[in-house]
């Protein structure tokens, strides 16, 4: 019925910043979504960013993509998270009103120049030659393609669980992709079986707020876009409760009830998020959980009960919620339930988030065994970047662990891989000081330009800012203020006075000196955005931090500058284990640094290999 460039299966978060990406270097691209309700639906928690996953949504916005302009568009509340902590783990997490986040994202689709959104459903990927190209649907429709994203999201193959009731389903009560799953391990693809789950939603009108503690967003918003500086609103209050030991009580004398303990779930689910059954099973000694109580959006009375999913029956969940001190009275509108659903085994892809075993067949999102929509739309972002680079017979675009979360995210799942639902934490990044949320436009937005996704309004804005900050930091280095104009100032913040004239870089360098604590001393400070002062404060403050883990960036860049050709016959070198020939014949990893990473590959096989490269080299050069 139609021929496109590239062919993107799914319209969640995943898929959107896939067909985005694709549209917008000017690929004809079709997304195909199983019910166009599903575009960037949010069926879990109404929120966007968190720890490390704002990260990911600044760099997701730094690369051009669409995530951080659209929960700037469609937030009613934003926090930042960690300020007690150091700048490297900040995360900034906004609430959405989720029905207008959908809506703006299918807006923005629906305008995107070669961008066709498409409701269908896909049940066969056509390959040819080994290569994906072409797509049919349910009703018979059959669509060319020269690449195909495969971002199903949890709805292949999908079972919910709410007690002893299997229903096969998608998210949020939207049906299966059934037919699709049977027909991707017919391909060959090494699929396992992932579960996940959502707690209940209840009336915001039925809550006892008193008996709660309100959680109030920041006075002053941080934008998630680097295109926005200013988004004052007025935000509406979440709310944090606990359970007690009444709750743990009524949940363990049901642990049979559950699907997760009676066996129906084969699944495996993601341990930084665990169901409250499981919570209470695994921490047994704890007298209470944290629960928090946030809008779904502001058109809705429905209330979303964070930290409290569960696959227990109705009728424990309306008893064990109503245990806890302000929900005595709720009335529940959504039961919480597990789903569980096919993805792919991670190790099947190459860096490029392209499969192994069939060429221009990219996949994205909780597919590659990941959770959460920031996660899914990061690799999204990528996918759809590398299909279009792939068709244009170009080189994949890969950022490494030094350059971005993203690139840890991907790197960590195709070359350590998962055996549960993968989540982005500040703690899986080595480099996360140079990582930092505030500094992702320096570290990518050039990236994103060379590569065609970042506006050329982007690209100015981002040179202004980049002068800016380097000109006060300049600035404030050749700027020296006397002892008798600041001492009283440093003793007031309980620092040693000086006895010399020192720069104001120098004085900012203590903790407890602050660039705005300057400002009456400092008669020729310009005026910088919230984007440009923070940048600028925490290059300074933490610059000999930064300075030596720059080093170790060198050291790590030398073993990933190291190339590895993909003909290498690893069972011909002496002295490699084994288990590491079989692993590097098996994943034929792009460098000696990816190398060092694959599980099984030891410190020992990598020195054995590095002694191999280095007598191949002698061989070349002697001819």
């Amino acid at each position: 019925m139609g021929k496109y460039d590239v062919i993107v299966i799914g319209a969640g978060h995943a898929g959107c910043e896939a067909g985005l990406a694709s549209a917008r270097l000017g690929k004809k691209t079709l997304m195909l979504s199983i019910n166009l309700e599903a575009v960037a639906m949010m069926a879990c928690n109404p929120s966007i960013g968190g720890t490390g996953k704002g990260h990911l949504v600044r760099e997701i916005d730094a690369l051009g993509g669409e995530m951080g302009l659209n929960i700037d568009k469609t937030f009613i509340q934003s926090r930042m998270l960690n300020t007690a902590k150091g700048p490297a783990v900040h995360s900034l997490r906004a609430q959405a009103d989720k029905n207008a986040y959908h809506i703006e994202m299918k807006k923005t689709i629906e305008a995107q120049e070669n961008l066709d959104l498409k409701q269908g459903e896909a049940v066969d990927v056509l390959i040819e030659d080994g290569r994906a190209c072409g797509v049919i649907l349910r009703t018979g429709a059959y669509y060319e393609a020269k690449a195909v994203i495969l971002a199903t999201g949890t709805f292949l193959a999908g079972k919910v669980f709410i007690g002893d009731s299997v229903t096969d389903s998608g998210p949020n009560g939207l049906a299966p992709s059934n037919i699709l799953a049977d027909n991707l391990r017919e391909h060959g693809l090494p699929m396992r079986r992932f579960k996940t789950g959502t707690p209940a939603r209840a009336l915001a009108s039925t809550f006892d707020y008193d008996k709660m503690t309100a959680q109030d967003g920041d006075e002053k918003i941080v934008p998630f876009s680097f295109m926005n500086d200013n988004l004052q609103k007025e935000q509406v209050k979440c709310w944090l409760t606990y359970t007690n030991e009444r709750t743990h009580e009524i949940i363990r004398n049901n642990f049979h009830r559950s699907a997760l303990f009676g066996g129906q779930i084969e699944g495996v689910g993601p341990r930084y998020c665990p169901s409250i059954e499981d919570k209470v099973n695994r921490f047994a000694d704890r007298k209470r959980h944290q629960l928090f109580i946030e809008p779904e959006g502001l058109y809705t009375d429905e209330m979303y009960i964070q930290g409290m999913s569960t696959s227990l029956p109705e009728d424990v969940q309306e008893e064990f919620y109503k245990s806890i001190e302000g929900l005595e009275n709720i009335t529940i509108v959504r039961p919480a339930y597990a789903i569980e659903y096919d993805c792919i085994d991670p190790l099947d892809l190459k860096v490029s988030l392209e499969n192994r075993s069939i060429e221009n067949l990219f996949c994205a999102g909780q597919f590659n065994g990941s959770s959460g929509y920031e996660e899914a739309a990061a690799q999204g972002l990528m996918a759809g970047i590398n299909a279009v680079l792939k068709i244009d017979g170009k080189e994949p675009f890969v950022l490494d662990r030094s350059e971005a979360y993203i690139g840890v995210l991907i790197d960590d799942l195709v070359t350590k891989g998962t055996e549960e639902p993968y989540r982005i934490m500040t703690s899986r990044a080595e480099y996360r000081l140079v990582l930092r949320q505030d500094n992702a436009d320096s570290r990518l937005t050039e990236k994103g330009y060379e590569i065609g996704l970042v506006s050329e309004e982007r690209y100015g804005k981002y040179l202004h800012k980049k002068r800016v900050v380097d000109d006060e930091t300049l600035r404030l280095e050749k700027t020296y203020l006397k002892p008798d104009d600041i001492n009283g100032l440093l003793e007031s913040k309980g620092s040693t006075p000086v006895k010399n004239s020192v720069s104001i870089t120098e004085l900012m360098r203590r903790p407890e000196i602050t660039y705005d604590d300057l400002e009456p001393y400092d008669e020729n400070r310009p005026v910088l955005s919230d984007h440009e002062r923070t940048m600028m404060e925490v290059q300074i403050k933490y610059d000999g931090y930064i300075d030596k883990q720059r080093r170790q960036i060198e050291k790590f860049k030398k073993l990933e500058n190291r190339k590895l050709s993909q003909d290498i016959d690893y069972s011909s070198i002496d002295g490699l284990r084994i288990e590491a020939r079989q692993k590097l014949d098996k994943f034929k990893p792009l460098s000696v640094g990816q190398a060092s990473r694959i599980s099984g590959v030891s410190p020992a096989d990598i020195s054995v290999l590095l002694i191999w490269l280095e007598k191949e080299s002698r061989m070349k050069r002697n001819g």
